[in-house]
């Protein structure tokens, strides 16, 4: 009887999946657009990085279809694209480098060895040669030495002698302490050394042995056991006086695990995965290690301002506030990075309170371990933005400004991400540049006149490339071709390597003098003749206003020739913090080609920046703080309410979709807004955030324990009562970022409140971002046929 009910439920599926084929109107059909993207769009060229004499571009890409992509090269002299050899690329420098004071040097790692080039005659010298592998190569004391990391110790190579000295002496082995002895045992002692001469005689040449051997023996190095601790990011200063090194604690949390079913071995795996929101996370404690005086300098974090400064959000919860000043103790904060000066012992560093609402940067004095505030932003959502880091232990983007004493650094305090400066010896700050838009991967000039950065600054969906002067002023825009621009400057700062695209073109790789107004040459073709032979919408890009009033931008595809009160589908973007209604060529290409399969379906396609999304400053990624699914969801019911009466959209055929995020905004649209939403399809949703990973949930939430509130409003199992309209749930079974877990709690509250509406599709082999064509044409099947059962 099983048996025959599988047969018939197979049946079920292969003839509606065929119907929904058949009904399909585009020439394009969904097992089509879910190929392999190599195979069916093409590969863009990716990885873009110069030749050291900037007569080559070099790139991955792969326009003969292989198995994997190869590394080309465009040569500006011979005006070709050629694959690279074997030989060359095993000749090409490390990723990791350092470029001399002077720019004639350049040290990087090649096979684990340190090789010193010489930019100007262009030849190579390998200076180690090991079967340890050494790291982070970096010129110190004028360029006479180079400091490396090899076993996570530190040492310096004199180029001119070759002598190799070890710096650092971290060890990892956990000691056994000296036993405690008791007053017992001290009674003894004495009484064997009154009883007998020859053991008092022993005792004093013994000692006397011990002093002339030290007095003999030169200095030992200083150990620093670090017990079960890692040690990375070891930095010598500049002078060589100093080291900077992070000793990571791990943490102790209970991770997840997640079970793999369809093996090669034919049993069920487990695998190990992340811990959940809440669970003790790891922290990092800076040290400074003085080579001189063969000491360890400890940083002293009290002269950090604000650490007992608690968040807004409990006053939500009064039984929790400290009734005295005495009951406050300070914050726990993070040193997430460290910034050398070249010409004095000093050094800034970014500082992350644990919570998030803080980011400090701070003057170190490395030979005292005293503190001086430069800046601090404080932000009782998180702290985020371009440039400003504020996930997983990133302190942001920083740097020395020419006259050698002011920082300049990316800060969110006007509300959108700007480059400012201070000067670490008065502290005054200056604002570098400033407006509506967001500035990303600044960088100062070889000359040190100007900054060269990109910004969003025509269009929140458009990046150009700026330059400006280093100490502000007006904004020279390089680039002109609208759409995403991701520029890579050759060595001399003469040309553009322009990885461009829009709407609707993938991304190829351009060439474009860096001078204003100059022209752009396109250099590689990518795409395929299959590709090309569709008429690829290019979305209409239109704004639209929230019921606060907010400004919010969106894609919309429409029908050559729209229905009447036809229906309507909006797609919800995934990340979160992630921007989709821009003008270049969407990560989300799986997603965009099906919306071309809708449109030409008679759907109307809206696909929304909601609250929470990159490109638009700091109260826009921030609007989401302790409601997920608050301001985000109206914006999609916004959108819904737009459509109907500006497009004469169906009020009652309209659906949404979406992934991750979007499979949650999904969920919390259908269980409650099921007036507005007839038919919704969650894709590897987030159904419970305190089942989520702690760096990306604690940010927006805190924790399910200090702010249960927050969790309560943002959980959609929460409101699974709600559902009236027809869901469809995918989900990846080995999904190590929102587990199957998650999906599958979900699944027995909707049995237990007796929903029949819904069906729940599960993929054996799929993490969280798909793999497999197969898998990818089987899920976009069931989302066609949830639409053209329920909203046509």
């Amino acid at each position: 009887m099983k048996k025959l009910l599988t047969i018939l439920l197979t049946a079920f599926v292969v003839t509606a999946f065929a119907q929904i084929e058949k009904n399909n109107r585009s020439s394009l059909s969904i097992a089509q657009i879910m190929q392999d993207e190599a195979t069916w769009i093409g590969t863009s060229p990716s990885d873009i990085r110069w030749s050291d004499s900037g007569n080559k571009i070099y790139f991955d890409w792969n326009p003969d279809q292989d198995t994997l992509s190869s590394l080309y090269a465009y040569s500006l002299t011979t005006k070709k694209i050629e694959k690279v050899s074997l030989e060359e690329k095993q000749q090409f420098p490390g990723r990791v480098s350092d470029v001399s004071s002077d720019g004639s040097k350049k040290v990087f790692v090649r096979g684990g060895n340190i090789i010193l080039k010489d930019l100007k005659k262009d030849t190579e010298k390998q200076l180690t040669s090991w079967l340890e592998r050494v790291s982070s190569p970096e010129f110190v004391m004028n360029d006479s030495k180079i400091a490396f990391t090899m076993e996570s110790n530190l040492f310096t190579i004199d180029i001119a002698s070759g002598m190799i000295s070890q710096i650092t002496n971290f060890t990892t082995e956990n000691k056994r302490p000296e036993p405690r002895k008791s007053e017992q045992d001290k009674w003894l002692e004495q009484q064997q050394k009154d009883l007998f001469v020859v053991l008092n005689e022993r005792d004093a040449k013994n000692k006397a042995r011990e002093n002339q051997r030290k007095a003999e023996e030169t200095e030992k190095l200083l150990e620093i056991n670090t017990g079960k601790n890692r040690v990375s990011r070891i930095s010598m200063s500049p002078s060589g006086n100093f080291v900077s090194y992070m000793i990571m604690d791990r943490g102790n949390s209970k991770n997840t695990s997640v079970t793999h079913f369809v093996t090669e071995s034919g049993y069920t795996e487990d695998q190990n995965a992340r811990a959940k929101v809440g669970a003790e996370e790891g922290s990092t404690e800076m040290g400074i290690f003085d080579v001189k005086n063969n000491k360890t300098i400890s940083i002293d974090k009290s002269q950090i301002p604000g650490l007992k400064d608690l968040p807004d959000y409990l006053s939500d919860y009064p039984e929790r506030m400290p009734k005295d000043s005495t009951e406050m103790k300070d914050r726990a904060v993070n040193i997430t990075g460290i910034l050398w000066n070249e010409k004095e012992d000093l050094a800034v560093l970014t500082v992350l309170s644990i919570d998030n609402k803080d980011r400090w940067i701070m003057l170190l004095d490395p030979a005292t371990g005293n503190l001086e505030l430069l800046d601090r932003q404080r932000d009782e959502a998180w702290i985020g933005g371009p440039g400003i880091g504020g996930w997983s232990f990133s302190g942001g983007t920083m740097g020395w400004m020419p006259d050698g004493k002011s920082v300049w650094f990316h800060s969110e305090a006007s509300g959108y991400s700007h480059l400012y400066a201070v000067d670490i010896h008065s502290k005054k700050k200056t604002q570098l540049t400033s407006g509506k838009f967001e500035v990303s991967s600044a960088s100062i000039s070889r000359d040190k006149k100007y900054f060269y950065f990109t910004a969003n600054k025509v269009h929140p969906g458009v990046t150009h490339f700026y330059q400006m002067p280093v100490w502000g002023g007006e904004l020279t825009q390089i680039t002109s071709m609208e759409g995403g621009n991701e520029v890579t400057l050759s060595p001399d700062e003469k040309y553009l390597a322009i990885r461009h695209s829009t709407g609707n073109k993938p991304w190829e790789l351009y060439l474009q003098a860096n001078k204003a107004g100059a022209a752009a040459e396109q250099l590689t073709h990518s795409t395929t003749k299959e590709f090309n032979a569709y008429p690829w919408r290019m979305p209409e890009y239109i704004t639209f206003k929230a019921a606060d009033g907010a400004e919010v931008y969106a894609r919309l595809y429409r029908p050559e020739s729209p229905e009447k009160q036809g229906p309507a589908v909006i797609f919800v973007h995934g990340a979160g913090y992630l921007q989709n209604a821009h003008k270049w060529w969407s990560d989300y290409y799986h997603e965009y080609q099906f919306h071309n399969i809708l449109a030409d379906n008679g759907y109307t396609v809206l696909d929304i920046d909601y609250r929470g999304s990159a490109g638009y400053g700091r109260d826009w990624r921030t609007g989401i703080y302790r409601h997920m699914g608050g301001l985000d969801l109206s914006d999609q019911v916004d959108g819904a309410k737009m459509l109907v009466d500006k497009y004469d959209v169906s009020p009652g055929r309209i659906g949404l979709y979406g992934g991750s995020y979007g499979g949650f905004i999904t969920l919390m649209a259908m269980f409650n807004e099921p007036d507005v939403f007839t038919a919704g399809a969650g894709l590897r949703s987030v159904t419970d955030w305190a089942h989520y990973n702690h760096g990306y949930t604690s940010n927006i939430l805190n924790t399910p324990v200090e702010d249960s509130i927050a969790y309560a409003q943002s959980s959609p199992i929460n409101f699974a009562d709600g559902l009236q309209g027809a869901l469809l749930m995918c989900h990846g079974m080995v999904d190590d970022n929102v587990q199957f877990q998650d999906i599958i709690r979900l699944t027995q509250r909707l049995i237990e409140l007796g929903k029949e509406n819904w069906e729940l599709a599960v993929y054996p082999v799929e993490r969280h971002g798909f793999v497999e064509p197969s898998s990818w044409t089987d899920e976009y099947k069931r989302i066609f046929k949830l639409f053209e059962d329920n909203l046509k």
